[in-house]
C-alpha cells in the first residue's frame, strides 16, 4: 500500500478513534463518567406518608429510566477547575444592576451571597432572618466572606451556588441537573420505604450517619458528628448505590420547577408515573409569585427541632438566582447517551440494594420528620436587599 494511502487511511482510523471517544465526554475534554455511577433502571415509592411534610404527600408511583449520577457533590476542586478553564463568573460574583433593585442605594447593591450567621444566644424559631446575613464578597472562593478561604475545603462542596451557576457546570462537564425524581431514587440506594438514606434509624449503632446540625438550633451546634459547617463530600459513609452525602452537608438543586401541590397532582392522574421531569411552572403557597427550583438533600443546618429535611422524601425549594453558605450541586448523565461505557467504579451494576451492616442497622425507628417551613426556602436576591430600603445600615439575611 502506497505510503500517502497508510497515512490518509491511519489519520481517518484515529479521527474515528478519537470521535468514538469524545462521544462520552464533555466540554473541554473532562469525562463526563468519571467519578460517577451508573443507576438501573426501575420503579420507586415517592414521598413519605408519615413525616408531617405535606408537600412530600402523598405517595406514588415512579417508573425511571437508567441514568448516570455523580457519587459526590460538586467539590471545590472540582468547581475551580471548572472556572479555571472557562473563565465562569458566579452569579454570587456578579455586579448588580440597581434597575433590579428600586429603592436600594447603589453603594450598598454590592456583590455576594447569604451566609448562615448564628445568634449567640437562643431565640425564637419563627424569623429565619435572625441567622442568616447577607455577605458582600461572600462566594463560593471565599465561603464566609472576605477574609475566608477554600484552603482546607478543597474536599468540601462548592457551595453559594445558584441554580444558573450549577446548571452551567453541568453542561461544561456534558452532563445536566437531576430530576427530582432521579434524585430520590438515587439517594434511596435500594431501600423500600425508609426514613432516611440508611434505613429508618437516625442514629443506628450510636454514630451519626450525615452532616446535620445537633444542639440548640440556630445558637448552638455542639457538634457530635465532627462538623460545624460543610465537611468532606466522603466524611461520611455512602448509600447503598455508592453514593455520598446524598442526606446532609448541602442542599442540592434539581432541575424540577418547585409546586407545593406537584405530588398531589401527579397521584391523581396515574397508578404510575414514568420519568418525570417535575411541573411547568413553579408555584409555593407560602410565597405566591416567587419562581422556586427544587433542592434536595438537606443541608448540615438542617436539625431535629426545626427542619428535618435530611428525611431522605424531604424537599426543598429556592428562587434560582440564589445562593447561599450551604447550597451545592451534583450532576447526572442520561444512560441513552452513553456509548460503550466503563463499568461503574467498583465493577458492578446497581440493581437491587447493596446493604452494609451499617445500613441495616439503622431498622425500627418510629421517628418522624418536623415542620421548619422555612428552612429550606430561598428568600430571593430582591428580598435579601429589601431592608435597605428603611434603613442603610441594615444587616441584610436570607431564609434557610
Amino acid at each position: 500500500m502506497p505510503f500517502k494511502h497508510s497515512l490518509v487511511l491511519g489519520v481517518l482510523a484515529a479521527s474515528i478513534l478519537a470521535f468514538q471517544a469524545g462521544r462520552s465526554m464533555g466540554e473541554g475534554g473532562v469525562n463526563s463518567l468519571e467519578g460517577m455511577i451508573r443507576i438501573e433502571a426501575g420503579s420507586y415509592e415517592r414521598g413519605c406518608a408519615d413525616c408531617r411534610l405535606a408537600d412530600a404527600a402523598p405517595v406514588h408511583a415512579v417508573k425511571l429510566s437508567a441514568f448516570w449520577i455523580a457519587e459526590t457533590p460538586v467539590t471545590n476542586a472540582q468547581f475551580r477547575r471548572f472556572v479555571e478553564k472557562t473563565r465562569y463568573v458566579t452569579v454570587a460574583e456578579r455586579e448588580l444592576d440597581p434597575k433590579n433593585f428600586p429603592g436600594i442605594p447603589k453603594d450598598k447593591l454590592r456583590p455576594g451571597s447569604a451566609v448562615f450567621t448564628p445568634p449567640a444566644n437562643p431565640i425564637s424559631l419563627t424569623n429565619p432572618y435572625a441567622w442568616w446575613r447577607y455577605q458582600p464578597g461572600a462566594s463560593w472562593k471565599h465561603p464566609e466572606g472576605p477574609g475566608s478561604d477554600l484552603k482546607t475545603r478543597w474536599d468540601h462542596p462548592a457551595v453559594h451556588i445558584s441554580y444558573e451557576d450549577a446548571k452551567a457546570y453541568c453542561d461544561w462537564r456534558g452532563q445536566r441537573l437531576p430530576t427530582e425524581a432521579e434524585f430520590e431514587y438515587a439517594a434511596r440506594g435500594g431501600l423500600k420505604n425508609k426514613k432516611y438514606s440508611w434505613g429508618d434509624e437516625l442514629k443506628p449503632r450510636g454514630k451519626w450517619l450525615a452532616n446535620i446540625w445537633q444542639g440548640s438550633f440556630p445558637d448552638k451546634n455542639i457538634k457530635e458528628d465532627g462538623y460545624e459547617g460543610t465537611s468532606p463530600v466522603k466524611a461520611f459513609p455512602s448509600n447503598g448505590y455508592g453514593l455520598y452525602d446524598v442526606s446532609g452537608n448541602v442542599w442540592q438543586w434539581t432541575s424540577d420547577w418547585y409546586r407545593s401541590d406537584t405530588y398531589q397532582t401527579i397521584a391523581k392522574k396515574s397508578a404510575e408515573i414514568e420519568n418525570p421531569q417535575g411541573p411547568a411552572s413553579s408555584y409555593d403557597s407560602s410565597e405566591p409569585g416567587v419562581v422556586k427550583r427544587v433542592q434536595r438533600g438537606g443541608s448540615y443546618l438542617c436539625s431535629s427541632e426545626y427542619c428535618t429535611r435530611y428525611l431522605v422524601a424531604a424537599r426543598g425549594k429556592g428562587e434560582p438566582e440564589s445562593s447561599s453558605s450551604n447550597v451545592g450541586f451534583r450532576c447526572v448523565k442520561d444512560d441513552s447517551s452513553v456509548k460503550n461505557s466503563s463499568p461503574t467504579p467498583d465493577g458492578g451494576r446497581h440493581e437491587n440494594a447493596a446493604t452494609s451492616k451499617q445500613i441495616q442497622a439503622g431498622a425500627g425507628s418510629s421517628r418522624s420528620g418536623g415542620g421548619g417551613g422555612a428552612c429550606h426556602g430561598r428568600i430571593s436576591r430582591k428580598k435579601q436587599f429589601a431592608g435597605l430600603r428603611e434603613e442603610a445600615e441594615r444587616p441584610l439575611y436570607s431564609s434557610r
